[in-house]
């Protein structure tokens, strides 16, 4: 343990320019099944932006890379969600929450930039900025102490951990050994009936794939309503379809609407919450035990430090936490937390017939699965070794600031200083 705690001396953020590269999974060529428009969405009241998921703009944001040194020269990194916008908060918002500070304070840099942030943000990208941040925080720390994220969050509780596969071929997920598969729901309400009768007939021939005694999930992505959710899954009981749990079904904010499907279907299992966000937001989904199982991004509900909260609230009301995706970032607190028996890994190939990298080519080591079941080196910080191919445009190539706008830790001098020289041409 070194004598003079290192602090932070220094934070860089860029944007990843490969597609598929980084955080952002749903920024994909348009052929990839994971932006293909027979996905039931939000959107697919609107005939116009059926035909893909890109055409509304999935993919639009795209990831990010965050980059933090250390006094004694130590590099932390992590890669999230949320693109040039992103970069902005950080740069010029949460970076002076950050530099000179002691990695070990997580906590309190953490609430600083959620505090700090609350009047715009609470949700949504200024989460998934304060997340990136927050990973790379807890990359730098394990670097520093040489040691596994998981080792510094409270060690081993399983010899590996099992996984289920998302992605359209289940039959793919049984033969390369994971306990389970995840697909999409095809259609939605407004594809009325037929929609329901077609999203029985594709659960159906899913199931027959895999045989009966296969778990299968299915991922509604927020597009269904209350109404439409108890007749499809009576539908599917009548034509004798089991599925093992139905994920995000209705809006992140229905909280009662969960309470709601509860009470009409009590022995059927709903999952929800990767689109929910900090202790806040998870806190009624909790406490309402209306859903089985809670599924946090590490990547967008706050990063590790707000995902560690959260499993601790639910493990106070024995409610399962299973990370939604993010790879070697969920392996980390999946194989710690006591209540995380097993996590999903994503079909990342344009076809979804085989396995590839959650993070595309950003990192050389990215840990792959092994018969459906992952396991951890003791590698320090979250194990990820950044590939030297990897092309990242800095935050200086999308916002270059010529007049005064705040940036983060500058004086009312700096700025008219900047200004005149930028009105000079210089």
């Amino acid at each position: 343990m070194p004598k003079q705690w290192p602090t932070i001396t220094k934070l860089e953020t860029f944007v990843p320019s490969a597609h598929g590269s980084g955080g952002d999974y749903h920024r994909q060529d348009g052929d990839h099944w994971i932006v293909q428009g027979n996905i039931s969405c939000p959107m697919h009241q609107y005939p116009e932006y059926k035909v893909s998921r890109t055409s509304w703009g999935i993919g639009v944001l795209g990831s990010i890379f965050v980059k933090l040194t250390a006094s004694d020269g130590s590099v932390g990194y992590a890669t999230g969600f949320g693109g040039p916008p992103a970069l902005y908060l950080i740069e010029e918002h949460f970076k002076r929450f950050v530099v000179g500070q002691d990695p070990r304070d997580t906590n309190k840099i953490w609430d600083q930039m959620f505090r700090a942030s609350m009047f715009y943000g609470r949700k949504g990208i200024t989460l998934a900025a304060i997340s990136a941040v927050d990973l790379a925080i807890w990359d730098l720390l394990g670097k520093i102490r040489d040691e596994p994220i998981y080792k510094m969050i409270g060690g081993r509780t399983k010899k590996d951990i099992p996984l289920y596969l998302t992605g359209p071929r289940p039959e793919i997920a049984k033969e390369l050994g994971f306990w389970g598969a995840k697909v999409a729901l095809p259609h939605g309400p407004p594809d009325g009936h037929e929609g329901i009768r077609k999203n029985v007939a594709y659960l159906k021939q899913c199931k027959e794939a895999v045989g009966e005694d296969y778990p299968v999930q299915v991922d509604c992505y927020m597009s269904l309503n209350v109404p439409y959710t108890i007749q499809l899954i009576k539908a599917c009981d009548k034509a004798g379809v089991d599925i093992n749990w139905w994920e995000e079904v209705l809006h992140p904010d229905d909280f009662d609407g969960h309470v709601k499907l509860k009470e009409a279907l009590p022995t059927h299992t709903f999952t929800t919450g990767e689109h929910e966000y900090s202790k806040y937001g998870f806190r009624k989904l909790i406490e309402n035990r209306a859903v089985d199982i809670i599924q946090p991004d590490v990547m967008w509900l706050g990063g590790l430090t707000e995902l560690i909260k959260v499993a601790a609230m639910a493990a106070a009301y024995d409610i399962p936490v299973v990370p939604h995706g993010s790879g070697p970032y969920s392996f980390q607190a999946i194989m710690t937390f006591t209540n995380s028996s097993f996590c999903e890994v994503i079909a990342n190939s344009p076809d979804g017939r085989s396995i590839s990298p959650s993070f595309g080519n950003l990192f050389t080591n990215e840990p792959m699965p092994t018969n459906g079941r992952i396991d951890l080196t003791d590698a320090p910080g979250f194990g990820l070794e950044l590939n030297p191919a990897a092309e990242l445009v800095p935050y200086s190539s999308f916002f270059s600031m010529t007049k005064g706008l705040g940036a983060a830790g500058e004086t009312d001098e700096e700025a008219k200083a900047r200004d005149k020289k930028a009105v000079e041409g210089k």
